[in-house]
C-alpha cells in the first residue's frame, strides 16, 4: 500500500495558524516588499520635504520589486499591496492639492489612508472578539476546510481570540497616537509639518517595534500551546 499522495501534515491549531502567518506575511521577503515604499516615502518626506521625490521614489522602489517578481515568475501579492497603498496615499495627496492644501498638508493627507484602514480592521477585529468569532479563527477555518466548523470547540475560540487580540494591537496603538496627530496639525492646532514628522516618527520608531513585538508574542503562544484539530469522520 502507498501512501495518500495528499495526506493531512497540520495537526494542531497553532500549526494552521503559523503555517497562514507565514503565508500572510510573505516571509522576510513579503514583508520588505511591503513596508520598504513606505518607508522610503517617509524617510525622504522627511530629510528633503521635496513631497514629489518622495512619492516618485517609492513607486519606483515598489516597480523595481513587481518587475522582479514577473521576471521570477513569483507572487506579486505583497508588492501590489504595497503599490495600492501608494496609489491611495497618492490619489489623497491629489485632492489635497486640489483644494489648495500646501505641500506640508499634501504629505499629511499621504497619511490618513493608512490611519483610516488601521481604525477599521481594529474595530471589526475588536468586534470579532466581543461577539465570540475572532477573526484568526477564520483563518483556522480555510484551511481545515469548513470556515465556522472551529467555533465548536471552546478550547480553539479562546486561543483565537487572544491571538487576535495580539494582531489588532499595533494598528490599535498606532491609530490612538497617530489619529489625534492627525486631526491636530489638519485643524491647524499645530504646525502640520511637526505634525507629518510627528506621525512619520511613530510610523518608523514605534510601528515596527510594535509589529516585532506582537508577532513575537503570537509566536511564544502559539510555540506553547499544543490544541489538535478535530477532524469529521469520513462518511461511510
Amino acid at each position: 500500500m502507498t501512501e495518500p499522495e495528499h495526506a493531512p501534515s497540520v495537526e494542531t491549531v497553532e500549526a494552521v495558524v503559523r503555517r497562514q502567518m507565514a503565508q500572510s506575511l510573505g516571509g522576510r521577503r513579503g514583508m520588505v516588499e511591503a513596508g520598504v515604499p513606505g518607508l522610503i516615502f517617509t524617510l525622504l518626506w522627511l530629510t528633503t520635504k521635496d513631497l514629489r521625490l518622495a512619492l516618485i521614489s517609492a513607486a519606483a522602489v515598489a516597480g523595481v520589486a513587481l518587475a522582479v517578481r514577473l521576471v521570477q515568475r513569483s507572487t506579486v501579492q505583497y508588492v501590489v499591496n504595497a503599490i495600492v497603498g501608494i496609489a491611495i496615499g497618492w490619489a489623497f495627496v491629489r485632492f489635497a492639492a486640489s483644494t489648495g492644501g500646501t505641500e506640508a498638508e499634501q504629505a499629511l493627507a499621504y497619511f490618513l489612508p493608512g490611519i483610516i484602514w488601521s481604525g477599521v480592521y481594529t474595530v471589526l477585529m475588536v468586534t470579532s472578539c466581543l461577539v465570540g468569532w475572532p477573526f484568526i479563527g477564520f483563518m483556522v477555518g480555510s484551511v481545515a476546510g469548513d470556515p465556522t466548523a472551529w467555533h465548536g470547540d471552546p478550547q480553539i475560540v479562546r486561543l483565537c481570540s487572544r491571538l487576535t487580540w495580539l494582531f489588532l494591537a499595533p494598528g490599535a496603538i498606532g491609530v490612538l497616537l497617530q489619529g489625534p496627530v492627525y486631526l491636530l496639525g489638519h485643524s491647524g492646532t499645530i504646525d502640520t509639518d511637526t505634525a507629518v514628522a510627528v506621525i512619520a516618527t511613530l510610523r518608523l520608531g514605534l510601528g515596527w517595534p510594535l509589529r516585532i513585538a506582537s508577532w513575537g508574542a503570537m509566536v511564544w503562544l502559539l510555540a506553547r500551546n499544543g490544541t489538535p484539530i478535530e477532524q469529521e469522520p469520513d462518511a461511510a
